[in-house]
């Protein structure tokens, strides 16, 4: 019996952004600023798609597991292990800029 990878990922959530995208981490949680508006689902939807795309898995393989209508939420993600999932949220910040701090 094969195990299907799944990671899981806690976000701290600003909605209403200008756009979509991961704004840095604190501790263990990824701040991600979502462009929809806190109401009728809409930026639940859009984390949704946006971690789908981010990760080339289905939207069905993304699930927010807890904290529906709060800014902290747990996301499961099937068919990504987390070495992959935190290297996708880093590679989605595009080139790192060199601080010339060692």
């Amino acid at each position: 019996m094969t195990r299907i990878a799944r990671a899981r990922l806690t976000l701290k959530i600003r909605a209403g952004a200008k756009r979509t995208g991961f704004s840095g981490k604190l501790g263990d949680v990824w701040k991600l600023q979502v462009a929809a508006p806190p109401v009728d689902g809409k930026a639940n939807e859009a984390i949704v798609k946006f971690l789908a795309k981010l990760t080339g898995q289905p939207a069905g393989a993304v699930r927010i597991v807890s904290g529906f209508t709060s800014p902290m939420k747990t996301v499961e993600i099937e068919g990504v292990d987390g070495q992959t999932l935190d290297r996708a949220i880093l590679e989605s910040h595009g080139p790192q800029k060199d601080t010339g701090i060692a």
